[in-house]
């Protein structure tokens, strides 16, 4: 590891602390503060990869990984008011959608890395959010999966609700994964305005050395 890949190892484990941190906290009926942070996870990894490649990118995801793990790990010994903040399946879905997604998001930046510049960082966060939302909510709260955690009760989250209070029944953690993902894609398209100005900031820093 070089000395210059750590401020993106720092802002990765920052953004995964705060994300665990916010996450029990709710906004609204369908999100929680979490939504708002995790995303900038992907900008992390775009700006990683883009400015030293894929192979540091994937140093700054499995540091996030490992600490995501910890958090994890704390959220299962601290009781709230229904139980452990982390169960089982909630850190299992967590980890896993973590780990896959941005790995993915690695895979497609660099897909598309010599197109125009804004091509690899949207496409790659898309598929990378769309892959993260499918695998933490199916985990965490699908009623089909309820053998991975028997004791964790997660009958409110397969509550049948109008989808977002306004579509077809669905159960309750399809209005929440939804929610999530159109954070997630809404702030895929902000993140391009940092992503080029540090790109152009680094471009410009290394001309002058």
């Amino acid at each position: 590891m070089q000395r210059e890949h750590i401020p993106g190892i720092i802002a990765m484990a920052a953004i995964v602390v705060a994300s665990n941190i916010l996450v029990q906290h709710l906004f609204g009926q369908w999100l929680t503060w979490g939504a708002f942070t995790y995303p900038l996870a992907f900008l992390v990894t775009d700006l990683m990869n883009r400015l030293y490649g894929a192979g540091p990118a994937r140093q700054v995801v499995f540091a996030g990984f490992v600490v995501g793990v910890f958090c994890s790990l704390v959220g299962t010994n601290i009781q709230g008011e229904f139980g452990p903040l982390v169960t089982f399946r909630i850190a299992l879905g967590s980890g896993l959608a973590f780990l896959t997604a941005q790995l993915m998001d690695v895979a497609v930046f660099n897909r598309f890395r010599e197109g125009v510049w804004w091509k690899a960082p949207l496409a790659s966060t898309i598929v990378g959010s769309s892959v993260d939302t499918a695998i933490f909510f199916t985990i965490a709260f699908s009623g089909a999966l309820t053998m991975l955690e028997p004791g964790n009760d997660v009958s409110w989250a397969n509550e049948p609700v109008p989808v977002l209070g306004v579509g077809p029944l669905a159960p309750l953690w399809v209005s929440l994964a939804i929610a999530d993902w159109f954070v997630k894609l809404s702030l895929a398209l902000i993140a391009l305005a940092p992503f080029r100005a540090i790109v152009a900031r680094h471009a410009q820093d290394r001309s002058l050395v």
